[in-house]
């Protein structure tokens, strides 16, 4: 009944249809007038007759024209006070202006070769960042070795018991980096295990070769491979050629090495805490010349 009244008031009425003349959005009738959207849409008329929302020429001209100059859509949904849809029609064939971040992006995406010269700059960055590392003294290792076993080594817990090195990964670079750590540490081969974890649907054959290859031993020496089932459910990529599975490396009676990284980690994190805040007052000169670059 209320809504009726309000309905039946020709002075509403009239200052509703006004407001939607001059631009007003129903957010700006419903808050004017304190009033929902259907009460609205009564007093508009519009009720039913799936009309699309008129939108002022002056509000369309500045949504063009900040859309023309790089806001984006949503920027200019808030500022016009129109849902993000609407400004999204308003604006979807106005180009860009040289200079702003979407036209920019949008020759990049059109320039023939695009790809391949980014995957160039990448290369030589990550290059150069390689080159800036030199040689690794014997201490330098034994850190970068405990860190990355805490990273991703298997780990005693309250209720598992284990005091063992075990390591697994999928990167060659993590496993060669592991091998040279025990190396380090004065652990015999002879003590070391390795088993392929690897997708049933995988060339089994080829793995094992390939990790044997990156552990230097013999393909006889790996214990039996744990396949894991395949899920019909789940879409994988690693299924190319570059698919391997991961690698587990087990150190046998290794309770000793194990306190021994994990005494290295507690040290090497506590010597970051120290360090640090000198570390971002005086910033590595060579760094920062890497990055400049």
């Amino acid at each position: 009944m209320a809504t009726e009244r309000l309905v039946d008031d020709p002075a509403l009425v009239e200052r509703a249809r006004a407001m939607r003349a001059a631009g007003a959005t129903y957010k700006q009738i419903k808050s004017e007038l304190n009033v929902g959207t259907s009460t609205v849409s009564r007093l508009l008329g519009t009720t039913g007759q799936g009309r699309k929302p008129r939108i002022a020429a002056e509000t369309r001209a500045r949504a063009e024209t900040m859309r023309a100059a790089g806001r984006s859509v949503t920027d200019i949904a808030q500022e016009l006070d129109i849902a993000r849809s609407t400004a999204w029609h308003l604006t979807r064939a106005t180009p860009r202006l040289p200079g702003t971040s979407s036209a920019i992006g949008a020759v990049r995406r059109s320039r023939p070769g695009v790809r391949r010269s980014n995957k160039i700059r990448r290369q030589q960055t990550k290059h150069r960042w390689a080159q800036h590392v030199g040689d690794l003294t014997g201490r330098e290792l034994l850190l970068v070795g405990a860190a990355i076993y805490w990273a991703e080594g298997a780990k005693d817990k309250p209720w598992r018991h284990d005091e063992a090195l075990t390591f697994v990964n999928s990167d060659p670079l993590m496993i060669t980096v592991f091998l040279r750590w025990l190396d380090l540490l004065g652990v015999d081969r002879s003590r070391l295990t390795f088993r392929l974890q690897i997708h049933e649907s995988a060339d089994v054959d080829a793995a094992l070769c390939y990790w044997a290859k990156v552990a230097a031993v013999p393909v006889e020496s790996f214990k039996p491979t744990t396949l894991k089932r395949h899920n019909p459910l789940t879409t994988r990529r690693n299924v190319d050629s570059h698919y391997h599975g991961c690698l587990t490396v087990r150190v046998r009676r290794s309770a000793a090495e194990y306190r021994a990284a994990e005494g290295l980690w507690i040290g090497t994190a506590a010597a970051a805490e120290r360090t640090a805040p000198g570390l971002r007052s005086k910033p590595d000169a060579t760094a920062n010349l890497i990055m400049a670059r």
